[in-house]
């Protein structure tokens, strides 16, 4: 395929080299002549020096040709605007990367829809979202990039007293706002439909707004048994900690955040009053013992620094922690960090990397991931004109099983479909499909001639 990246920084080379690795077509624009030079000898792809935000420039990468162009400079307004003026020049796709939250909130104001791109990421943010699923399960639907935040999921394992036990999934009388995704039960993973029953023991996915998810936990559980909250310590208050804090529901977690920057803590507190937010730094030992480090469920440690990272998670190894993650950039500590006990390692341009690859896609497809049993994937798609899909309500259209609409996406508003809801073009949703029968379902997708 044909990308186009905007900027050449540690990112932009990073998602450069291993797009070049996949023998990927890649042309790279920056402003800086010195890193055109760099990239253009290390790398085997098309160096152009110039503004991406030019539209002279854009054309002189032949951005009407491109499949998909990412911008990823270390300026949020330049990649907004040169990622929609790729869009509105001819490229198929457009990604931009954002660091403010303000670009993805959009409840004050749509950027992403207003602009036209078909999607802002946060490096940030996805790199939390690895942690929360680290933390929560490993299989987790890692639906939260792709619903914009405005959903959420939910895993639960189904007590044997449960009142849901022994109910068939259309018989269950959940919000309309709520939906069972998957089932896993004695290891095997399925999409959920409406004539599954539910057993005790089973471990499923629910997905909806986060007050009716909380409603509907009760279904699945025993009120008498109390689960005991895990405490999670976070070493570091940025983008990154913000998010993994406000991912983990205050019901399952304690949690409390470590920031050394005492207007962070000012901040953090206002965002996030539930939470607990110490000023402090955590590569103090004592600081860690005073903060029960040693008692820790899990400890995460994302300050922004490789070194601080790993020292920390070292220290609170030592103190009992019994989980200890980090957020590592240097691809070259790779090969430390499991020397040294610590469990969960993510790396913000490798994170990058994967959900750009699901990106690289034909027809429909927006992006594309699989879950990691293999069986079923999460996919983005677009609604176009004479699509199948668009012909019956959601109901009446032959997915049972094979394809489950998770969300629907229509006029910058996220909701969770009903059964009798019905596709129009424009529509972007998210759909979990059992890949072994995948080319029917898109099929049901692509327009007609």
């Amino acid at each position: 395929m044909r990308v186009l990246t905007l900027g050449a920084g540690t990112v932009g080379h990073w998602i450069a080299d291993v797009l070049c690795r996949r023998r990927h077509d890649v042309t790279v624009i920056d402003t800086d002549a010195e890193r055109v030079r760099q990239i253009d000898s290390e790398l085997d792809v098309r160096a152009i020096h110039g503004n991406a935000a030019h539209s002279s420039v854009l054309f002189q990468a032949d951005v009407f040709s491109a499949d998909i162009c990412l911008a990823v400079t270390g300026d949020d307004e330049a990649n907004v605007v040169s990622a929609s003026m790729a869009k509105a020049l001819g490229a198929r796709r457009s990604i931009a990367r954002v660091y403010a939250p303000v670009f993805r909130e959009a409840s004050t104001f749509d950027y992403q829809t207003h602009f036209g791109i078909d999607s802002l990421l946060s490096l940030e943010q996805l790199s939390a979202f690895e942690l929360v699923r680290a933390i929560r399960n490993p299989d987790a639907i890692p639906l939260e990039h792709f619903a914009r935040g405005h959903l959420e999921v939910y895993e639960v394992e189904v007590e044997s007293k449960a009142s849901a036990v022994g109910v068939r999934l259309r018989e269950l009388r959940l919000p309309g706002s709520v939906r069972i995704g998957s089932i896993q039960r004695d290891g095997e993973m399925w999409i959920a439909s409406a004539e599954d029953e539910i057993h005790g023991g089973d471990r499923i996915s629910m997905i909806g707004v986060p007050s009716d998810l909380n409603k509907s936990r009760a279904k699945f559980t025993t009120v008498s048994k109390r689960r005991k909250r895990n405490t999670v310590l976070i070493a570091g208050g940025g983008e990154i900690g913000f998010h993994l804090a406000r991912a983990l529901p205050a019901s399952d977690y304690r949690t409390t955040i470590l920031e050394y920057d005492p207007r962070r803590c000012e901040q953090l507190a206002k965002l996030l009053p539930d939470l607990t937010i110490v000023n402090a730094s955590a590569n103090n030992r004592s600081v860690l013992e005073d903060e029960g480090g040693g008692a820790a469920d899990y400890f995460v440690a994302c300050t922004g620094s490789d070194e601080s990272n790993i020292m920390a998670c070292v220290e609170a190894r030592e103190l009992g922690a019994r989980r200890v993650m980090a957020v590592v950039g240097r691809p070259d500590y790779a090969n430390v960090v499991g020397k040294l006990g610590i469990d969960h390692v993510v790396s913000e341009r490798d994170t990058a990397a994967r959900q750009i690859l699901g990106f690289l896609n034909e027809g429909p497809i927006i992006s594309h991931r699989r879950l990691p049993n293999g069986n079923i994937g999460v996919y983005e798609l677009e609604v176009v004109d004479g699509a199948p899909v668009t012909e019956a309500t959601l109901a009446d259209l032959p997915f049972a099983g094979r394809c489950l609409i998770t969300a629907i996406q229509r006029d910058s508003f996220i909701r969770v479909p009903m059964a009798s809801d019905q596709l129009k073009p424009g529509d972007i949703v998210v759909a979990l499909v059992d890949q072994q029968h995948a080319s029917d379902c898109m099929a049901l997708f692509g327009g007609r001639s």
